[in-house]
């Protein structure tokens, strides 16, 4: 019962981000139990299958409420009479203002019926029965604006990482009933989402993909997954002497086990590895699964508002592409983007210092924005009239340079222009060409000494920190390119996407390639006082802070379905966009590019020779490179003017 306590805990945690009570919550604090009811229930969808649902209602009963609803994969613990959260709701301001929250194990997990199914695929035109997350949203909304008393008939959703998704998925063929929804961090498609970037493998989630694939087909109060063990506390050196991610089929060995023998009552199969494994290119499995293709469908009757963080590992490409695609096709949409100095669901904690990693970005933003942003939003479209004039901006953005925040009506801006930098030789980032001839700038990618995403030496079930990291480990390696601006004269903001056009070339026919912008920091700064997480080994003096960073998959450049080898030697284009930022890069500062082709093991190593299925290679598939990158080579950025 430890074991099954602690991984149940270990999960929840993990993936903080289902729900903003994941702070160690106070056990003393009875405010929950104080002042609401809580009744459990078991909702019937359309096809039978029973969704097992928690509900707290306000104990005073003079007036009707809202419904704050949140569907999570991730339990809606504590289970039975009696036993009550400390905290509900998106924060405590909702919470101690009165609403019905809500909370819902989805099909296949927890205490719900049904097979669970990552990233339920949505179906746009249902048969009779027929069901998808969208409908089971649907069924439980209609219900309980039906069964549940002294609520106003107005619902709300939200959820942060996979419980943000659900709240997308909650917008789509929506019920009339819902009047507002927050996805937060929320998964978009998971080709560019938390387990791949852009085709690449994140290796480093390794240990998480049981939380999501053990199958399992009857109601649980228990967790019944267990992660694999790694007996070792240097992930590189361990991901490094596994080898082939074949070998890594041994922790689950779904075709081989029989989950009903006494002997491997610890081992049950994994279908999501199997998933991963057996589908290599962005094909009709990962097509279905995705959300955002769908934006087109959510109705003009429900305002969003989407949040993220700006050094957030897990979702970057999940909340920023919800935004953007509500925005491409909405009719009349209200659609906000709130996006701040956060990893993966830090605007959910009460802390006042808000640091990434050793970063320091000021006190309160998070409490701030709970406050003043989150609550006015469902307060207005679930209290108030409704109506368009909320008195939010349409874009709430902070920018992590200045350590401040700004609105906009636009996001991006509308005064945002493009610019292009060449990557010369001499480690040069210049406006101009460098010299009338192209020039090569090789490089050896050693597959025995990938370069490290991290100079810690530990093992994370996901990282998170590596976003802010100082950069100066990679720069000083020699399979790193490094181009810099000269020491800018005047204040340089960043405000959009960015896109790497690199002109490369390798002598293998295979090669990923990572591009990330540097905020390097003057010499003669000073360590903040305020920044106590400033790990001991650094100084802020030439603090090489990551503001973005990304991967391409080369056999992917260009097409994420038809993947294709490179011809060894020959120059070709590889296209890298660059999730959205919002940084001013200071006067006194340098804006630097960093070029390598492994990270490590952030991402999956790759062979460095072309096969079919990269999670099929052979150790002999292996080999050491020389890349090159030429200097007509460009970056683009979005600048504000």
């Amino acid at each position: 019962m430890k074991k099954v306590l602690l991984l149940t805990i270990f999960s929840l945690f993990l993936f903080s981000s289902c729900n903003p009570t994941k702070e160690k919550e106070d056990k003393k604090d009875t405010y929950v139990a104080d002042n609401y009811t809580k009744k459990e229930v078991n909702i019937t969808m359309r096809d039978g299958t029973k969704l097992y649902t928690t509900i707290y209602s306000p104990k005073d009963t003079s007036k009707k409420y809202p419904i704050l609803m949140q569907r999570t994969p991730y339990s809606s613990a504590p289970y039975g009479e009696g036993k009550m959260k400390t905290k509900i709701g998106p924060n405590v301001h909702l919470m101690k203002e009165g609403n019905i929250v809500v909370y819902q194990d989805v099909r296949g997990r927890w205490m719900s019926e049904g097979v669970y199914d990552n990233m339920r695929a949505y179906i746009p035109n249902k048969k009779e029965n027929e069901s998808d997350e969208v409908s089971d949203t649907y069924d439980t909304i209609d219900w309980l604006v039906k069964n549940v008393e002294n609520n106003n008939g107005n619902v709300g959703t939200w959820g942060i990482s996979y419980p943000g998704h659900y709240a997308t998925v909650s917008t789509i063929d929506a019920h009339p009933a819902l009047k507002a929804a927050s996805p937060q961090a929320c998964i978009g498609d998971f080709f560019f989402d938390d387990f791949h970037h852009n085709g690449a493998f994140l290796l480093s989630y390794f240990r998480a993909i049981s939380l999501f694939g053990t199958y399992k087909d009857t109601p649980t109060d228990s967790a019944w997954y267990s992660f694999p063990k790694m007996n070792s506390q240097d992930q590189y050196q361990f991901f490094l002497d596994k080898g082939p991610l074949k070998n890594l089929n041994e922790y689950f060995q779904y075709d081989k086990l029989d989950v009903k023998t006494a002997e491997n009552k610890d081992r049950i199969d994994d279908y999501f590895w199997k998933e991963i494994t057996e589908h290599p290119n962005y094909d009709s499995v990962w097509k279905s699964k995705g959300i955002i293709q769908h934006m087109d469908k959510v109705p003009s009757t429900v305002a969003t508002m989407v949040v993220g963080g700006w050094f957030d590992a897990e979702d970057l490409y999940g909340p920023l592409e919800t935004y953007k695609g509500i925005e491409k096709h909405g009719k009349g949409n209200y659609n906000t983007l709130v996006f701040g100095p956060w990893d993966h669901g830090k605007w959910a904690r009460n802390t006042v210092k808000n640091y990434v990693g050793n970063y320091y970005f000021g006190d309160s933003i998070s409490l701030n924005f709970q406050k003043n942003i989150e609550t006015k939003f469902f307060n207005h479209f679930l209290k108030g009239n409704g109506d368009k004039n909320s008195g939010l901006p349409e874009a709430y953005v902070f920018d992590s340079g200045k350590k401040e925040w700004k609105s906009y009506d636009a996001w991006p801006p509308k005064n945002v222009e493009k610019e292009s930098f060449f990557l010369n030789s001499d480690q040069e980032l210049k406006k101009t060409h460098n010299g009338k001839f192209t020039k090569k700038i090789d490089f050896i990618s050693d597959v025995k000494r990938p370069v490290p995403y991290s100079e810690d030496i530990k093992t994370v079930f996901t990282p998170r920190k590596y976003m802010t990291d100082d950069q100066r480990f990679a720069a000083r390696r020699p399979d790193v390119l490094v181009f810099e601006m000269d020491i800018l004269t005047e204040d340089y903001t960043l405000a959009g996407d960015i896109l790497a056009k690199l002109k490369v070339a390798t002598t293998g026919t295979a090669a990923d390639w990572i591009v990330k912008v540097i905020d390097v920091h003057p010499s003669e700064i000073e360590t903040d006082k305020e920044n106590d997480k400033l790990q001991d080994h650094l100084k802020m003096s030439n603090y090489h802070l990551m503001v973005r960073s990304e991967v391409l998959r080369g056999r992917f450049r260009n097409s994420f379905e038809n993947p294709e080898p490179f011809t060894p030697n020959k120059k070709t284009d590889v296209n890298i966009k660059l999730q959205d930022v919002f940084h001013t890069f200071k006067k006194g500062h340098k804006l630097q590019i960093q070029v390598q082709s492994t990270w490590f093991p952030l991402i999956d190593l790759n062979p460095q020779t072309y096969v079919d299925n990269i999670y099929k290679a052979d150790e002999k598939d292996f080999k050491t490179q020389t890349h090159t990158v030429f200097t007509d080579s460009t970056i683009e950025f979005s600048v504000l003017k």
